[in-house]
C-alpha cells in the first residue's frame, strides 16, 4: 500500500497551535486525522479543503488546503515533504524491503523524511538493540538513496559509539564470533572511509590552515568539511592499535582539528 506524502506549496497561516498550508499529495491517499512526520517532528492533519469545501481525503496528483496541528507548521518550507506515520509507525521490514530494491519504488517514502524517521528510531532507547541497529542501516540506505553518502560516516560513528564495533568478515580484528559481522560498525573501515574523503595529508591541511583567510571560498569550505568529519573517527580510534597507520593518521588529524577554520 502506498504511504501518503504531502509536498508543501505554501504556508498561509501558522501559530503555536498549528496552521493552514497548501499542499500537493505526491503519494498515497491523505485523510483527515492522519499524523505526518516533518523531519523528527509530528503534525496532525486536522481538516482538508478542496474547492472551498471540506473533504475527508484526496489522493496523489491533487492539491488541497490542509489544516495542520502543532507549532511545527511555522517551520515548514516550500517543497518540504511530509510523510504519513501509521498509528504503529512504519513497519521496519517493509522499509527494509523498499530499500533492498534497485530504483526507488513508486510507493517508497521520500528518502529525506525516511532518513529522519530512521535516525529517530535508531536513537530510541526504548527499542531492542537489534531493531535499533536495523534502523541504523535504514538510515544509511536512505542517505545513499538521497545521494548524500558524505553524511554516512556520522551514522556509522554513532553505531560504533552506541553499540560497539563489529569487524568486517576476515578482518584482522575479527574475534571469530558466531554473530554475523556488521561492516557498518567496522572501526578500521570507518577510519579508511573518513580519511579517503579528505583528499589531502595533515601536513597539506596544516599549511592551508595557517593562511586560511587568504584561501578561496571552496578551499575554506573543504577545510571546514574535514574539521566536521574528523570527530567521526573518535568512536573507532580506541579499537585500533597505536601502531596501526589508520590510528596514526586519525591522531594526526585530531591534533590538527583545532587549527582548522
Amino acid at each position: 500500500m502506498s504511504i501518503a506524502e504531502l509536498q508543501v506549496y505554501a504556508v498561509e497561516a501558522a501559530d503555536v497551535t498549528g496552521g493552514v498550508c497548501v499542499v500537493r499529495c505526491v503519494g498515497g491517499v491523505a485523510r483527515a486525522g492522519q499524523v505526518y512526520a516533518a523531519g523528527e517532528l509530528r503534525t496532525g492533519l486536522r481538516r482538508i479543503e478542496r474547492y472551498g469545501r471540506a473533504v475527508e481525503s484526496f489522493d496523489a496528483g491533487h492539491v488541497a488546503k490542509v489544516h495542520l496541528t502543532g507549532p511545527v507548521v511555522a517551520l515548514l518550507a516550500r517543497g518540504q515533504v511530509l510523510t504519513y506515520v501509521p498509528p504503529g509507525g512504519h513497519a521496519l521490514a517493509e522499509v527494509e524491503a523498499w530499500l533492498a530494491t534497485g530504483p526507488p519504488l513508486l510507493e517508497e517514502p521520500h528518502p529525506d523524511p525516511l532518513r529522519a524517521m530512521a535516525t529517530v528510531r535508531m536513537q530510541d532507547e526504548s527499542l531492542p538493540e537489534g531493531m535499533r541497529l536495523r534502523w541504523g542501516r535504514v538510515s544509511l540506505a536512505a542517505l545513499a538513496r538521497a545521494g548524500r553518502p558524505e553524511e554516512q560516516p556520522y551514522v556509522r560513528a554513532y553505531l560504533i559509539q552506541t553499540f560497539g564495533p563489529s569487524p568486517a568478515p576476515g578482518s584482522a580484528s575479527d574475534p571469530g564470533s558466531a554473530l554475523a559481522p556488521d561492516a557498518d560498525r567496522d572501526p578500521a573501515a570507518l577510519c579508511r572511509d573518513v580519511l579517503a574523503r579528505f583528499g589531502m595529508t595533515p601536513r597539506e591541511a596544516a599549511a592551508q590552515a595557517g593562511v586560511w583567510r587568504d584561501l578561496p571560498r571552496p578551499a575554506i569550505l573543504r577545510l571546514r568539511r574535514i574539521k566536521n568529519l574528523i570527530p567521526c573517527m573518535a568512536p573507532a580510534r580506541p579499537y585500533l592499535a597505536d601502531t596501526d597507520p589508520l590510528a596514526v593518521a586519525a591522531d594526526a588529524w585530531t591534533a590538527l582539528r583545532p587549527k582548522l577554520p
